[in-house]
């Protein structure tokens, strides 16, 4: 479970993330939504200790993020939104030096990493150089390198992002694997759809804030909506005009 408390962060006079708190719960994939500037991402970047938090406390199963960032890390598979693979190395390569950072044996290593190929298609692209890639094929070795070391918490940051619709599907029935396996899955996307598919819950936040906590039907009767986009818009809107 990731606990959050009182999470702030501050860029000079700008307030990112403005003091909130959260629970992340094991066995549930729970969607981190909100308009560009909202905190989504500086909130993704402090749970993986990427970014130190101006305020408050995180915790991933009890562990302390702040002082301990690298016990965190073993633990958390993590698809960052800028993806950052490396160019020089083909698919497979980049997925197997990840598992080989996470300290795997080799023939656990092969394993999973012919299992994500399989799963994740890749197989015309897992003997190329990164160097070229498209926007999707870079999402796929992305995701599979934060995965590949079977970790128990899984931070997404725009997991579709230039997926094509098959592979799209294959990704959705991956997170429900994963859920159903009790792992703790976060997840920040723009695209509804997704969400209505995939979220066991949904958080959304505005200027730093939640502004809205839920179940996706939850989440639309607050706003009195009739479509999860709708209820989007209509959140994000109020709490923005709010905190104006």
């Amino acid at each position: 479970m990731i606990n959050i408390e009182r999470l702030e962060k501050q860029f000079g006079s700008i307030t990112a993330v403005n003091g909130i708190d959260l629970s992340i719960e094991d066995g549930k994939i729970t969607g981190l939504l909100g308009p560009n500037g909202a905190g989504k991402t500086s909130t993704l970047r402090m749970l993986y200790g990427l970014m130190r938090p101006s305020g408050g406390n995180i915790s991933v199963d009890g562990i302390d993020v702040v002082s301990q960032p690298q016990e965190v890390q073993k633990i958390m598979g993590v698809l960052p939104d800028d993806g950052g693979v490396y160019e020089r190395l083909t698919a497979r390569e980049n997925i197997e030096y990840f598992g080989r950072l996470h300290g795997m044996s080799e023939s656990s290593l092969k394993t999973h990493t012919d299992e994500l190929i399989e799963l994740l298609d890749m197989h015309t692209i897992a003997q190329r150089r990164t160097d070229g890639f498209s926007l999707g094929e870079r999402t796929k070795v992305a995701l599979a390198r934060a995965i590949v070391h079977q970790p128990k918490h899984v931070l997404l940051d725009e997991p579709t992002n230039g997926l094509d619709v098959m592979t799209t599907r294959a990704v959705r029935e991956l997170l429900h694997r994963l859920r159903d396996q009790g792992r703790c899955i976060l997840f920040s996307s723009h695209l509804m759809h997704e969400v209505e598919n995939l979220c066991d819950r949904v958080i959304i936040i505005a200027r730093g804030n939640i502004i809205a906590d839920g179940s996706v039907r939850e989440v639309i009767e607050t706003a009195r909506a009739r479509t999860m986009e709708e209820a989007f818009v209509t959140l994000a809107c109020e709490g923005e005009a709010s905190h104006v």
